[in-house]
């Protein structure tokens, strides 16, 4: 992935002192972008029972699980959207996925932007404990998704998902309102 997708250094929900300092971010039209499709990405999980039986067996191992995930807006019809991915035609979910041991935040995020797009199911039991953190990400002008077959690369109106925790689970709902803190300006091409 290398230094052309600007990985902000700080999460979305930095609480920083500076009162009227409020990031900026250039977001441009959905169709700069090319979409194509790789091969499918094996889930280690056929069911959401599995994955809990697995998080749980894992934190008891291991510990806290720190994950990082990457907010992707473009630009579609004059309003920002949210880049994300459907898994099994029901489940969103930010890109991203869980770090590796002695891994940083940043080095995170870039792997799993580079080597794929992670996906996994968020169950609604939260009997382990987890990290999540949220990456900006400054996207070029232009740039190739390659995304798993079994996976859909979608982009969502912002709109759309506020507040809207049925469909988007407990994390993607609070991304508009993370938001707020961001100039968002909408480049024409």
């Amino acid at each position: 992935m290398g230094d052309d997708m600007g990985v902000e250094a700080a999460t979305i929900n930095d609480h920083s002192s500076s009162g009227d300092h409020r990031k900026e971010i250039d977001i441009y039209p959905l169709s700069c972008y090319y979409f194509g499709s790789k091969e499918t990405i094996v889930f280690k999980d056929e069911t959401l029972s599995d994955r809990i039986s697995r998080m749980k067996s894992n934190y008891v191992a291991f510990g806290l699980r720190t994950s990082v995930e990457a907010v992707i807006l473009v630009e579609l019809f004059k309003h920002p959207h949210l880049l994300l991915l459907q898994v099994r035609n029901s489940i969103f979910k930010l890109p991203g996925g869980r770090l590796r041991p002695g891994e940083t935040d940043i080095d995170g995020l870039r792997r799993k932007l580079s080597r794929k797009l992670s996906a996994c199911e968020d169950g609604n039991e939260t009997e382990w404990e987890e990290c999540t953190k949220l990456f900006l990400v400054r996207l070029p002008e232009s740039r190739k998704f390659i995304v798993p077959k079994n996976l859909k690369l979608l982009a969502v109106p912002l709109c759309q998902v506020h507040e809207n925790h049925k469909t988007y689970g407990p994390i993607i709902p609070g991304v508009p309102q993370l938001l707020s803190k961001v100039s968002i300006n909408i480049i024409d091409i």
